[in-house]
């Protein structure tokens, strides 16, 4: 059953693309793809523009998702319809790291933990562009040790075991950051990998998380 997200519009009065972006949220809400809209005009309320770190306008909040300037109805509903699974945050994620804004990410996993989940399916993925899996590394390192990350264990012990030696790699690395002895079981299992790199990459993990 579809759960359609709430949005939240920001405006102005002398904004030239808010009434643009106004009428494809207005017509997603006719539609049912978005439940509620709540807009507000910043010249009138600036303390919600405050509230919510805002600069400029349009913008726009989608469930959880986040959007600044013009965007098209198609465009917008299509996000709309993301906004409650994982792998359309991880389609957010991945576009906010395209474009260089992974502290954004770090700031939204902080404020729900459960969101760091979206990003195996971009680590998954061995044809993501180099920033985009760098930007998915410094993430996870950001969340090393956490109980956010340990969570994670299974699946990243699955990614372990992927036909693409990348993303093999990359998993072992990260088992490693989680600190945790659950993920040693799973670096054993790599040692005599066919791939070389991550073979060395074992190798760390395991002396990462070896007792000290």
């Amino acid at each position: 059953m579809y759960i359609a997200p709430d949005a939240l519009l920001l405006i102005s009065s002398h904004c030239p693309h808010c009434a643009t972006v106004l009428a494809a949220m207005t017509d997603l809400v006719k539609q049912g793809v978005v439940g509620q809209l709540n807009v507000v005009n910043v010249e009138r309320h600036p303390e919600v523009a405050e509230a919510h770190h805002v600069r400029t306008v349009p913008w726009l909040q989608i469930g959880g998702f986040e959007f600044t300037g013009a965007h098209s109805t198609a465009e917008l509903k299509a996000w709309a319809e993301k906004a409650k699974s994982e792998e359309g945050w991880a389609d957010y994620f991945h576009q906010l790291l395209k474009d260089g804004r992974a502290t954004h990410v770090v700031e939204m996993v902080q404020a729900a933990p459960e969101r760091l989940a979206a990003i195996l399916p971009i680590i998954a993925n061995p044809e993501a562009s180099l920033n985009v899996r760098l930007g998915a590394g410094v993430l996870l390192e950001e969340f090393a040790g956490s109980a956010a990350l340990k969570a994670l264990i299974p699946r990243l012990g699955k990614l372990s075991g992927h036909a693409d030696p990348r993303v093999r790699a990359d998993a072992c690395h990260y088992l490693s950051l989680t600190d945790d002895p659950a993920a040693i079981p799973y670096l054993e299992a790599r040692r005599s990998d066919e791939d070389a790199e991550v073979r060395e990459i074992v190798r760390e993990s395991l002396a990462a998380l070896a007792p000290a």
